[in-house]
């Protein structure tokens, strides 16, 4: 091939035949960096970016969604199922469009979950003035709606020449398959460019594979870790989103178990380790056990892999209380290896833990884990008491996860997002080996569920079961990416825990209020100041039968059991309604949350609420 070979293509066709041509590759398995891409069309696209896939697509599958949010999501239960080795690519029109791709965007990037986003834009040649849907600034004349990805993108470009594409392109796939820079990248693609042709070289778009490295760590971080946990009496390891992302669970499992180190887990780590490994506590932190809470509380050295260490993780700074208490950071991301004034270990989770392994192993003997799991045993009988309904009552939500706990088996990944749902599984889920869980938690997006799963999905294949567990109130804003997995016939199984509204908003409130407002599916009141009424009634299964999805209800126990079985005996996707009690939340790990609270109130009891809660703010600590 001649390097002065040229291809005449439009900007729009370039971009869809050089995405075809990228491959990631780690550990000497490669697999198609961008496997499709997700696109709902309008003035904006259609002539370009569609048309283009029409024409030079041949091995980039479209995908429908009923959203533009949706389709990010989509892209995020992908790149989480293939450990961020792969994304989709999103296109979406001009305004409303690509701003509706913004909430996705943001999920991404604070999650360090990769997605690729090319959202149209206005005309670049200005001939036909203001155009339809453009935001016109009276200062900033070249400023647009999709200025607003800039702070949530990894990487962001705004294309207005075709032959941008020949560095803006491989900046953004390297960002993409950067596990340290990871998260959303943004090419903004101007409407009349999309369509404006270029000769570019026919070597641009050769097949090209991006490895994906797993750096080491420096040998004199390794051994000032080392020296910590030589010296540790009682070390703590929280394993976050990091060790499955780099498949770290195996030698994770081995390096606790040999060194006795008990193992919590994050929202993001959640399914790290077999709900069964002896050194296993669950998850940490305000959403987490009390027995990890404990652990927490007294450890002197912390080693947290793979995690950003968020105030749910913390307890806003207050959780770990030793006066001498030290972290060992090891995270490829600088920034989050140097939180909490931490002994940096800047490295890919496998491969340090495993020289860690090496060093500290030989030297520290394994502590017993009989006194371990006497709190964990003892926290289980807890919950177990505690999530039983009365006669004639509705089921409570811990029954439901129990009865799905003794379903899913290896193979299946169980989704979970806001609401109650990512406390209930870190306080009370146990990973059946060789099972899946995405915990989206990072920005605690309502409506990321359902589309995540259907990623997940894609990636997976037909193998398995992918559940997803949302709230009634999720389900309400969000629900029909349900009639994409029917198009796609990419089954799912959709558990909706109808407890008439955002419950876990209305027990934070009442919590620190003592009342609630705003947080229930009711009727305007007599005051017609509130909807404090009776509650709305919603049919969930028959408006999930409208979408073409099997839409059934469970009342018992038993009943979910029998309906759990039957939609894994199905082909089609399922939704199952389950009642749940509205009061009857899991036990609460007594880790603080430090949030905005009223320092003024009226009424008494807000009062002493609050000044109960002023109080722990004490126990946080200061890092440095």
């Amino acid at each position: 091939m001649n390097r002065r070979d040229t291809v005449r293509l439009t900007t729009s066709q370039a971009v869809v035949r050089w995405l075809q041509a990228q491959y990631s590759e780690r550990d000497g398995e490669t697999r198609r960096a961008i496997p499709g891409i997700w696109g709902i069309f309008g003035h904006g696209n259609v002539l370009g970016i569609d048309q283009a896939i029409q024409q030079d697509g041949g091995q980039l599958p479209l995908f429908q969604p009923k959203n533009e949010q949706a389709m990010v999501h989509a892209a995020m239960g992908y790149a989480k199922a293939s450990r961020r080795l792969a994304t989709y690519a999103c296109s979406a029109s001009i305004g409303p469009g690509a701003l509706n791709m913004i909430t996705g965007a943001g999920t991404a990037t604070t999650n360090r979950l990769p997605v690729l986003l090319l959202p149209s834009d206005t005309f670049a040649n200005r001939r036909q003035g203001n155009v339809l849907q453009e935001l016109e600034h009276p200062v900033d004349a070249d400023l647009t709606v999709n200025d607003a990805f800039r702070p949530i993108s990894r990487f962001f470009d705004r294309i207005a020449r075709p032959e941008q594409l020949l560095t803006a392109l491989p900046r953004a796939m390297r960002v993409l398959l950067d596990p340290a820079e990871t998260g959303a990248v943004t090419l903004s693609l101007h409407q009349d460019v999309q369509g404006e042709a270029y000769d570019y070289p026919v070597e641009f778009f050769r097949d090209r594979t991006w490895h994906v490295a797993r750096p080491p760590a420096e040998t004199a971080q390794l051994h000032r870790a080392a020296e910590l946990l030589r010296r540790a009496e009682r070390p703590l390891i929280v394993a976050g989103g990091g060790v499955r992302y780099s498949e770290a669970e195996e030698i994770l499992q081995r390096f606790a178990g040999r060194l006795g180190i008990p193992v919590v887990e994050t929202s993001a780590g959640k399914g790290a380790l077999p709900g069964d490994f002896a050194f296993a506590v669950g998850g940490i932190g305000v959403n987490g056990t009390r027995v990890a809470a404990e652990l927490a509380r007294d450890a002197d050295v912390v080693l947290a892999v793979g995690t950003r260490l968020t105030d749910f993780t913390t307890g806003s700074h207050s959780i770990f209380q030793h006066p001498q208490v030290q972290f060992i950071g090891l995270n490829v991301n600088a920034a989050d290896a140097h939180k909490v004034g931490a002994t940096p270990v800047v490295a890919d989770a496998r491969d340090a833990l495993t020289a860690l392994d090496d060093l500290v192993a030989s030297v520290r003997g394994a502590a017993a884990p009989e006194p371990l799991r006497e709190g964990v045993d003892a926290w289980e009988r807890e919950l177990a008491d505690h999530i039983v309904s009365a006669p004639g009552d509705p089921v409570t939500q811990g029954e439901v996860w129990a009865e799905l706990n003794a379903t899913v088996g290896a193979g299946d990944w169980v989704v979970a997002a806001a609401g109650w749902q990512p406390g209930d599984m870190l306080k009370q889920w146990k990973t059946p080996a060789g099972s899946f869980t995405h915990i989206e938690f990072g920005f605690s997006c309502m409506g990321h569920e359902i589309p995540a799963g259907l990623g997940i999905r894609l990636h997976e294949g037909p193998d398995g079961e992918v559940i997803v567990v949302i709230g009634d109130g999720t389900y309400l804003m969000s629900p029909t990416e349900i009639v994409t997995a029917v198009q796609e016939r990419q089954k799912l199984t959709i558990l909706v825990l109808d407890n008439s509204g955002y419950q876990s908003i209305s027990r934070l409130q009442l919590g620190n209020t003592g009342y609630t407002t705003g947080n229930e599916r009711r009727y305007r009141g007599a005051s017609g100041l509130l909807p404090d009424g009776d509650v709305v009634p919603v049919d969930f299964a028959a408006n999930a039968a409208s979408m073409g999805a099997v839409g059934v209800r469970a009342h018992t126990r038993v009943e979910l059991a029998d309906e759990l079985a039957r939609a894994r005996e199905r082909a089609e996707t399922t939704v199952i309604v389950v009642p749940v009690a509205d009061d009857r939340p899991l036990p609460d790990s007594g880790v603080f949350w430090d949030l905005g609270v009223p320092l003024e109130a009226t009424d008494a009891g807000t009062a002493d609420r609050v000044a109960r809660f002023a109080e722990r703010r004490s126990e946080q600590q200061r890092y440095y």
